[in-house]
Formats: C-alpha cells, structure tokens, sequence
C-alpha cells in the first residue's frame, strides 16, 4: 500500500469514476458519502475487484466535526492519509432576491467549510506523506456567469472561496511536498441529469458548449487521478478547468 486516499461523495458521479480511476493493490481507499449508501458499497465493490483495499463510511459533512471524525476514522483503518479528493458539493441554481444569508450560509457548509475541516485534521498527515495531495472540486460558476442565460451566485461564491482557501493552502503546505489543487468542472453527467437544471437547461448546456458536449465523470476523474500523481508533484495552487471550451466564451 503505497497511498491512503480519502475521496468524498464516493457514492456516484465524479466521486465513483474517481475511487475507480484510482482503484489498484497499491492504493487504499476510504470512500465517503452522506447517505447514499448503496451506490456507495457499489463504488467499493468495483474498486476492490480492481485490487484496492476500501473501507466505506457514512457522513453529512455539512454538520461541525463530521470531517475531523472523518479523517480520524480513516487514520484509525489505515494509519494515515495522504491524499484529500474533496468532492462532496452541491449546486444551488438561483437569483438574487432568491436566497438570503442562510442559503449562503448552506452553501458554505456543503461546499466549503468540510474542505477546511478535512485538511485541518488531516495537516500532519499530508506534510510527512512523501505523496502528500489535495485536489478539490470548484465549478465552472465561479468564472462563467450566465452560461444558458442561468446563474448560480450563491454556488459560485462558495466555489471561489474553496478556489481561495485551496491556493493558500497549497503555499503553506508547499515546503512539505504536499500539493494543494482545484478541479472545475463545467456541466456533467450525473444519473437522472443535473440536480440544479430542468432538462431542456440540461440539454442546452450541451449545444453550449464548445466541444459539443458535457462531461462524463471519468473525464473529470483523470483530471483528478493525474494532479493526485507523483508525475504532478511541481504543479500546486491551480485550478484545472475540465470544462469542453466553456471557460473560452
């Protein structure tokens, strides 16, 4: 066992196609999800057919403390861990006059705050790693506005303070080894089509987008697996737009 990676929202989407990306004798894999619980086991079976040993967890990350347990819990199974994918997110499609302080603040608890809570609890761990990797998922809303004439402002800020907390992070862990990046995707494939869009928006997103089309989950995953590399060891503090061309409109 070369790595321990702890990935969260394990259970579908881009958390799966991650744990399966990474799936191999020499990676052990602490997958987590809120409460999905048998895509979640699903995604561990594939992975362990692929050789990797896994445990699975259930957690709710948005409540306080639930991450620092998280990472306490995977130390306890596997002695350590050396890499963060922090997945787990959810997309708010809004509009001002729509939401108020206590969506900000949710949004803030799903997609920000457990980034915090994870890396602060798993700090030690990452900087004795000799393969010490952070990769967090931000989202094409922060920098593309209006995509299909929908906005999503209170997703977007809790992604750009993700993107701010990542980039700091990776200067203060820089002289560990361990780095710190940011992957955005733009629209993907999720089962039953995007939580935050109807399915006509679903389809336009599609026809919007450069490359003519969205994103399936490995190809966010290759992403991924290639900034958690030792070959990717010189790149940190960056954000990595998986995107088909939107960030070029």
């Amino acid at each position: 066992m070369q790595r321990v990676v702890l990935v969260t929202g394990a259970a579908s989407g881009i958390g799966a196609a991650t744990a399966s990306r990474l799936a191999g004798a020499a990676t052990a894999l602490f997958l987590t999800t809120r409460g999905n619980s048998e895509g979640l086991e699903a995604t561990a079976g594939a992975a362990r057919a692929a050789g990797a040993e896994v445990v699975t967890w259930l957690a709710d990350l948005s409540e306080p403390g639930a991450a620092g347990g998280l990472v306490a819990e995977a130390r306890a199974r596997f002695g350590r861990v050396d890499q963060i994918v922090c997945n787990a997110g959810r997309a708010l499609k809004s509009r001002f006059g729509d939401f108020g302080r206590d969506e900000i603040g949710q949004a803030m608890d799903v997609n920000t705050l457990p980034f915090v809570e994870l890396v602060t609890a798993a700090k030690d761990d990452l900087e004795s790693s000799g393969w010490g990797r952070v990769v967090a998922m931000s989202s094409f809303v922060t920098n593309d506005i209006g995509v299909n004439g929908t906005i999503f402002p209170v997703t977007a800020a809790s992604k750009a303070a993700l993107e701010a907390l990542a980039r700091t992070l990776a200067f203060q862990l820089a002289p560990s080894g361990c780095t710190v990046n940011c992957v955005a995707p733009g629209y993907t494939r999720k089962v039953g089509g995007h939580a935050a869009l109807p399915p006509a928006a679903w389809e336009a997103a599609a026809r919007a987008t450069p490359s003519g089309r969205i994103a399936e989950p490995g190809d966010i995953a290759a992403a991924v697996a290639f900034l958690l590399s030792r070959e990717a060891g010189h790149i940190t503090g960056q954000t990595l737009r998986v995107d088909g061309g939107l960030s070029l409109l």
